[in-house]
């Protein structure tokens, strides 16, 4: 999540004021991942043995047929639980487009978006892909807040470009238009995001002693509630989430989008840097969704074109 998110970022990146514009976000039904198949440890399927890229995998992941996939899965449209339960967005659709070039089902397993790199950590996880913003201190492996190195950081393959944005009650935007305007007001935010810390970032640079008061939670859908409620002023997510949210909440009633979006950067599918065959494995399959156009049909189906990227780069955050 811009992303510390499809997120959701950490602010290790200082970049320029940019609007991605993503245009309508796709209210879209029933998304399901059916083109997995039963692709899950069929180890001599056809499906992985005619995939055209499945020997780039390691071979103990090619043999298993899966690839684990740690995510926080209540952060629309990225990932997210349809009304039947089942999980959609654009996270696991292009998960889906890679499995198939890859000969494997990539499998979303639900977790806080604070504790994804610790399992990646612990081989909870293979992959981290959740709206995961790329940023320097990230692949270091380095704590944005206390500058202290706390992991051996990880590699981003890079898929999506967002910023953030603010939002607040439709009708009641209280003259909130920057992040400047936050002063002596209370945000709404989701634990461990670009905008956790661009909140914490700003309220530093308050004067008169108004500084902003940061109410943190586990999911966005919690903080949006909090808002909803009346609990706050703002809320702040990655702009395709913010978006989403907007048009969809309430029917398009509760919410407003206040300023322009910020910090624009790029979102990263991470592996840990001891697994780099994996790493180049899923670098060559989204570069392989580029060209035969299954990611762009992705991008378009959700509304969010204008975040696509044109390859697949590695460690692309600053």
């Amino acid at each position: 999540m811009t992303a510390s998110s499809i997120c959701r970022r950490t602010v290790g990146k200082s970049a320029k004021s940019r609007i991605a514009a993503v245009g309508t976000i796709a209210v879209v039904g029933s998304l399901l991942l059916s083109g997995c198949g039963d692709q899950t440890n069929d180890k001599g399927s056809d499906s992985v043995s005619n995939a055209p890229l499945a020997d780039k995998l390691p071979k103990d992941i090619r043999d298993a047929g899966v690839i684990k996939v740690g995510s926080d899965i209540a952060y629309p449209p990225v990932e997210f639980k349809d009304k039947s339960g089942n999980t959609v967005g654009i996270d696991p659709d292009l998960g889906e487009a890679l499995g198939k070039q890859l000969g494997v089902k990539f499998e979303f397993e639900n977790g806080t978006f604070d504790t994804l790199l610790g399992g990646l950590r612990s081989k909870r996880y293979q992959v981290a892909m959740s709206a995961m913003t790329d940023t320097k201190n990230r692949q270091e492996g380095v704590d944005e807040e206390t500058g202290k190195k706390v992991g051996d950081g990880v590699d981003f393959i890079d898929y999506f470009t967002a910023g953030v944005s603010i939002y607040t009650k439709k009708g009641d935007d209280q003259g909130i238009k920057t992040w400047a305007d936050l002063c002596g007001k209370k945000i709404v935010v989701q634990r461990g995001t670009v905008s956790h810390d661009l909140a914490k970032a700003e309220s530093k640079k308050c004067k008169g002693g108004k500084k902003i008061a940061i109410e943190q939670f586990d999911n966005d859908q919690q903080a949006q509630t909090r808002l909803r409620s009346g609990g706050a002023d703002a809320g702040s997510s990655d702009f395709p989430v913010a978006a989403y949210a907007v048009k969809t909440s309430g029917g398009g009633k509760d919410f407003e989008l206040v300023g322009e979006q910020v910090e624009a950067a790029p979102y990263g599918i991470a592996v840990s840097k001891k697994n780099p065959e994996l790493r180049d494995a899923i670098q060559a399959a989204l570069d392989a969704i580029i060209k035969n156009g299954d990611y762009e049909k992705i991008i378009k189906k959700w509304g969010v074109e204008d975040g696509a990227v044109e390859k697949a780069e590695i460690n692309g955050g600053k």
